[in-house]
C-alpha cells in the first residue's frame, strides 16, 4: 500500500487529500502444458451400452481411459470404431488436465497476488508520499526522507541504501536465530 498526500491545484482551502494504491509485483505467468504419459494410463475396452443397432452391442468399440495419477476417467461410445471413440477419449482427458492444472496456476498466482496486496488496509502501508512537506515515509523500514522531489526524479539511490542496510540487518539477525 503506497499513501500519497497532496493539495490539488483544485482544492482551495489547502486541505491535504490523500490517496491510495496497492501494488505487486507478479512474475510472469508460465504456460500450462498437459504432458500425458503412457504409464499413466488404464485403458479399457467394453462393449457400448444403449439401444442397439448396427453391432454396438456385439463389439468392443467403447473406451475408459483412467489417468492413474489423478483419478480422472473419460468414457467415449460414441464412434463404431474403438480407435476413434479412443483419439475422442484423448482429447477430452487432455482438455480436463489442461483445465485442472490452469486452475491449480491460477489459484497459485492469486495467493501470490493475496499475499503481496494483503487486504489493502491503510494500515499496511509501505510507503507514504508527502508533497506539501516534501517528504517519503517508508515504514517498512523506519526512514523518513525530505527529498521527495528528487527520488520522484529517480534519484533513488538515498533510499535504496537504506532499504538494504535494513534487508541486510534482518537477513544477519535470522543467521543469528538458526
Amino acid at each position: 500500500m503506497h499513501r500519497v498526500q497532496r493539495v490539488p491545484a483544485t482544492e482551495t482551502q489547502g486541505r491535504i487529500h490523500t490517496s491510495t494504491a496497492t501494488v505487486a509485483l507478479m512474475p510472469e505467468a508460465d504456460p500450462v502444458e498437459v504432458d500425458i504419459e503412457d504409464k499413466d494410463l488404464r485403458i479399457d475396452v467394453f462393449r457400448a451400452s444403449g439401444p442397439g443397432g448396427q453391432s454396438v452391442n456385439t463389439t468392443d468399440s467403447a473406451v475408459r481411459i483412467t489417468h492413474l495419477p489423478t483419478s480422472l476417467i473419460v468414457i467415449c461410445q460414441d464412434e463404431k470404431s474403438q480407435h476413434k471413440n479412443k483419439a475422442k477419449a484423448m482429447t477430452v482427458l487432455r482438455s480436463r488436465l489442461y483445465e485442472m492444472k490452469r486452475k491449480e496456476q491460477a489459484d497459485k498466482d492469486a495467493a501470490m497476488r493475496q499475499d503481496q496486496v494483503g487486504t489493502g488496509d491503510r494500515s499496511e502501508r509501505i510507503r507514504t508520499y508527502n508533497y506539501p512537506q516534501g517528504r517519503i515515509t517508508d515504514h517498512r523500514i523506519g526512514v523518513t526522507l525530505y527529498s521527495l522531489d528528487k527520488i520522484l526524479q529517480g534519484e533513488l539511490d538515498e533510499l535504496l541504501d537504506h532499504c538494504a542496510t535494513n534487508f541486510e540487518a534482518k537477513a544477519l539477525e535470522q543467521l543469528d536465530e538458526s
